[in-house]
């Protein structure tokens, strides 16, 4: 087909239209990404999308979409994100898989690119009806010995780093292919990237977060000391037949949540995914007729942390946090929050000054405001509840005092970031 002049070139890409595939049209569609992709393959991997872009009637491109890779050290990076929030959001991600333009290139300029632009237009709408989930960003690949990228770059992806060169062999296996890739991210959108690693997500998307954390890398040994903290924690349960010691309980509830459970159903989901021995070292105890060890029910959890002094349980796991980890301690966040839900009829709403680890992003220590106070004053007994000489604070304008920046410089023999204003 003869290239056709530029004048037309706006009256054309105008006439492109992009639609899904039709179930009957599969075998074609396969058979043309086999035939000239250069992958050579119509394989996708998870919940996927198909669509054919036509011209005048006739094929013009073929799209295809799916679940996006399981780990991308540049795209992992370029998020900011934690393995636990990947684990639970990497469902808002997808992955353009395969991109097939079926004229010659060069014959109608900026059509790969108008293509792609409608794909994006549609893609949240269609993949939130096929498969009940928002995306928020959309990745791809682009073999640059071969490719150049202007496409995504004119429907603004970001080129955040080439891959390792390595495919999926099998379920955990990977064979090194030696043909590493530039990984392409855009935000399908505003604020995606934001988004994904912030601590709470919008309730519209809230509710889209998968339930399952990541695989606890914490070995037995390390899970035994957690457990031999709970064990100074007087059990307030009484009766017979109870089947779980409070002390695996909690300590289980302590796992999970550092694993990213945020329920006391996705505590048990979570901790089903233990080892037979990391659930033997957390402390618990063997069914005597399947021979195993099995872990608290959600209604378990819900008992046993709904009886616990909440003011020794963060005690010990803070604690327990900093003696695995020392360095936790070399800079920490101070902030005061409000507690969802703890301002009932006409009491007022618990707040709660924390002390928030920059290295682990976890809190290791929280001290009640008093009522008819403020943060300043529980500054000093939050700090001296850790062992944090030496440490970094860092906080907002409300602790730009002289009597904060003496205690940490003077007393904890620390450095101080204190907000101002005005």
């Amino acid at each position: 087909m003869a290239k056709p002049k530029s004048t037309a070139e706006p009256s054309i890409l105008s006439r492109v239209r992009l639609r899904p595939l039709l179930p009957e049209e599969r075998p074609r569609f396969d058979q043309l990404l086999q035939e000239r992709h250069y992958l050579h393959s119509c394989r996708l991997g998870g919940k996927s999308l198909r669509y054919v872009a036509e011209l005048e009637g006739q094929w013009s491109a073929l799209i295809a979409l799916n679940a996006p890779a399981l780990h991308l050290k540049s795209r992992e990076n370029r998020i900011g994100w934690t393995s636990p929030q990947r684990a639970r959001r990497l469902g808002f991600v997808v992955n353009n898989s395969r991109f097939l333009l079926l004229h010659e290139r060069g014959t109608y300029p900026n059509l790969a690119s108008r293509i792609l632009a409608l794909c994006l237009k549609r893609l949240n709408a269609d993949w939130l009806q096929a498969w009940g989930e928002p995306v928020l960003l959309v990745e791809s690949f682009v073999d640059e010995s071969a490719y150049r990228g202007t496409c995504c770059r004119a429907c603004c992806f970001e080129a955040v780093g080439a891959t390792a060169g390595f495919g999926r062999n099998s379920r955990n296996f990977y064979l090194e292919h030696g043909q590493p890739k530039q990984l392409y991210l855009r935000e399908l959108r505003k604020n995606g990237l934001k988004l994904l690693k912030q601590s709470r997500l919008p309730k519209e998307l809230a509710r889209h977060e998968k339930l399952a954390g990541v695989p606890c890398p914490l070995r037995a040994p390390v899970l035994g000391s957690l457990l031999e903290n709970f064990r100074t924690l007087e059990d307030p349960r009484r009766g017979h037949g109870l089947r779980h010691r409070q002390a695996f309980v909690l300590a289980a509830a302590t796992v999970a949540m550092l694993m990213g459970a945020g329920g006391y159903q996705t505590m048990k989901d979570t901790c089903v995914k233990l080892t037979q021995r990391q659930l033997k070292a957390l402390g618990a105890r063997m069914n005597p007729k399947t021979r195993r060890y099995a872990p608290p029910s959600d209604s378990t959890f819900f008992r046993v942390l709904n009886g616990v002094d909440a003011e020794a349980f963060d005690q010990i796991v803070g604690r327990w946090m900093v003696a695995q980890e020392v360095s936790a301690l070399e800079a920490l966040a101070v902030d005061g929050k409000v507690v969802r839900g703890s301002g009932r009829g006409e009491a007022k709403a618990l707040q709660l000054l924390s002390a928030v680890s920059h290295r682990l992003h976890l809190t290791v220590a929280q001290e009640p405001i008093e009522e008819k106070s403020n943060e300043i004053p529980a500054l000093q007994p939050l700090l001296r509840k850790l062992p944090a000489t030496g440490s970094l604070i860092t906080a907002d304008a409300m602790h730009c005092q002289q009597k904060s920046a003496r205690f940490v410089t003077q007393e904890l023999g620390g450095d101080y970031i204190f907000g101002l204003k005005g």
